[in-house]
């Protein structure tokens, strides 16, 4: 590694430098509730002890030397801690805007910290402090409400920028960090207390490198000390610092922010996908090291000699990498962002993923439905979306570890690469499921098992037809049709001896959903009464739900005992287990 500089900089030398926020650099983010808290730290830390130092956090910068005429001078990019340094700049342009004319010398201050214009006797070129390369939108912005003395005040077009979600999300941020500063001053905050004190008595620390590479590594460097980045952050600048070319950098980045900006807190559990592709092993370290470890730079150990061997990678660091992500990033829209009517001429696929992401606890089928995808495309894609389904659920219902899970979605990826064809596929062993432990579980109490919802979400499923669109309400309850504590008095126990409830009340047959909280005193009512005030208004969304209502005028052991046979017929039919009407009738006796 080349030389490294470091340095500790109050606010006000931090401001002596020139920086660049290149254009792969993610937009500005904070939020008010990010500034504000830089604000009120900054200002306790005054009220506290107005002689203290405070340190604020730190900058990992790329150095680079200018020349502009006969003016050299130094440029540093912004890899690490644009936030900070944006929201102090903004700041600043606050207080500029917010100080009495009779004030020159803090006016001057500001100006200067924002704008430095030229004096080549001293080798100061005139710009702007910092230069915003992620977007001309933005450097416009600046130009006009930062720069410009006066800007911070044109409110009227500062709150349509913030509020418009069409806007640029770094001027959008902008617009309403300058507002949250103005507030802060404007509800007793003093500037005269807090700005001599931000000047002179906080510090930043940066490091700075003069290659990319090394200013990356210092990136993830920084990361691993404690400062807190997440792992797309550090995967994406390791990758960054592979691709020489400004014009393609530059590609990935806006790439990575837009893919980034669709999965949200999310993206680091895509990438996880993408590695369980690759490879096809459970995850035994964080997804920087699965990446560094796994995929990059993979060993193999050899038992014999105890010692390791380099296999090739499965991708490399910068093209290979964005190309591989961007790529399945399509897979995923065109599986998930897509209602796919053309495909079977009816919502039948779309409702399939619905059932399958509201209903599963866990995504662990994501990775292997993307492997078949990128192999077959829309090819058959449903009739292995329904073997997925069911050997996903399948494993969790017989209450299969979660590491035994993992293994069986990386067993259908090996299949998915290792059988010729699609008819290879389906008839592989890796769909088996353990049919006597599922029957097993079914035909018994599931009421508080933590699968019950989806096994009737999967019922419901099959009962709705897929003209329409599957969408389960957010809120869903199970509800019991005979009540778990029916009163003493009620028709129920008449109906229902103690034994039949204790055996009849938590299994699948008396059970329905609804589209709405419990609620205990209606739920306990008689079924007639029931039915007509509780049940009417709150099964409209749900296929099975109405079917039971119109099938069973009345709700007794008989009627409960048939419903329990209608139930496991249509779970043995969707698992593809054969069970006979003799064997279903034994199963309820």
């Amino acid at each position: 590694m080349a030389k490294i500089e470091s340095d500790k900089l109050f606010v006000k030398d931090v401001f002596q430098k020139w920086y660049r926020i290149p254009e792969y650099q993610r937009p500005y983010v904070w939020g008010p509730d990010q500034v504000t808290e830089l604000l009120d730290d900054v200002y306790r830390a005054r009220q506290s002890n107005p002689d203290s130092q405070y340190f604020l956090g730190s900058m990992v910068l790329k150095k680079s030397d200018k020349q502009e005429g006969e003016t050299k001078y130094e440029e540093y990019d912004l890899l690490d801690g644009q936030q900070r340094l944006t929201t102090l700049f903004l700041v600043t342009a606050v207080v500029r805007d917010m100080t009495h004319k009779a004030n020159e010398a803090r006016i001057k201050t500001c100006r200067d910290t924002i704008y430095q214009m030229a004096n080549p006797d001293d080798n100061i070129p005139e710009r702007s402090r910092i230069v915003f390369d992620i977007r001309d939108k933005v450097r416009d912005f600046v130009s006009q409400y930062i720069k410009a003395e006066g800007g911070t005040l044109k409110e009227d077009e500062l709150k349509l920028f913030s509020q418009n979600t069409d806007e640029d999300i770094s001027i959008r941020n902008m617009a309403q960090a300058i507002m949250t500063i103005q507030s802060f001053f404007n509800n007793g905050s003093s500037v005269d207390d807090f700005f001599p004190f931000l000047r002179s008595n906080v510090l930043m620390i940066y490091v700075a490198a003069e290659e990319l590479e090394d200013a990356f590594h210092l990136f993830t460097v920084m990361n691993n000390r404690g400062i807190k980045l997440r792992n797309s952050d550090i995967l994406k600048a390791e990758n960054l610092s592979k691709v020489t070319d400004e014009k393609t950098r530059t590609k990935y980045a806006k790439l990575w922010e837009s893919i980034e900006e669709y999965f949200s807190e999310d993206f680091d559990n895509f990438l996880s996908h993408l590695r369980t592709v690759l490879v096809k092993q459970k995850a035994g370290y964080n997804l920087l090291k699965e990446y560094e470890e796994n995929i990059y730079a993979p060993k193999e150990f050899d038992r014999n000699t105890k010692t390791y061997t380099n296999k090739p990678p499965l991708l490399t660091k910068g093209k290979s990498t964005f190309d591989f992500i961007e790529k399945y990033y399509k897979h995923y829209l065109e599986l998930f962002d897509q209602d796919n009517y053309a495909l079977t001429n009816s919502f039948e696929l779309f409702n399939q993923l619905v059932l399958m992401r509201f209903g599963f606890e866990a995504d662990y089928w994501i990775a292997p439905l993307l492997r078949y995808y990128d192999k077959y495309k829309m090819n058959q894609l449903l009739p292995f979306l329904y073997l997925l389904d069911k050997k996903f659920s399948a494993d969790w219902i017989i209450g299969l570890s979660p590491t035994k899970r993992i293994e069986n979605a990386n067993a259908i990826i090996k299949e998915i690469e290792n059988t010729p064809d699609q008819t290879a596929l389906f008839d592989s062993d890796v769909f088996g499921i353990e049919g006597q432990d599922f029957d097993r579980v079914i035909t018994g109490s599931i009421y508080g098992r933590r699968y019950a919802r989806y096994i009737l979400l999967k019922i419901d499923f099959a009962y709705h037809g897929h003209t329409t669109k599957f969408s389960p309400p957010e809120t869903i309850s199970i509800e019991h049709i005979l009540p778990q504590t029916p009163d003493s008095n009620s028709q129920w126990c008449i109906d229902f001896t103690g034994d039949d409830r204790e055996k009849w009340t938590n299994r699948l047959g008396n059970l329905i959903l609804l589209s709405r909280r419990k609620n205990s005193a209606q739920s306990n009512k008689d079924y007639a009464i029931k039915k007509e005030k509780y049940f009417k208004n709150n099964v409209e969304l749900f296929s099975n739900s109405i079917r039971l209502f119109q099938s069973y005028p009345t709700w007794n052991k008989t009627d409960l005992v048939n419903n329990q046979k209608e139930m496991l017929k249509k779970m043995f039919y969707l698992y593809h287990i054969n069970v006979t009407d003799a064997e279903i009738e034994a199963k309820v006796q």
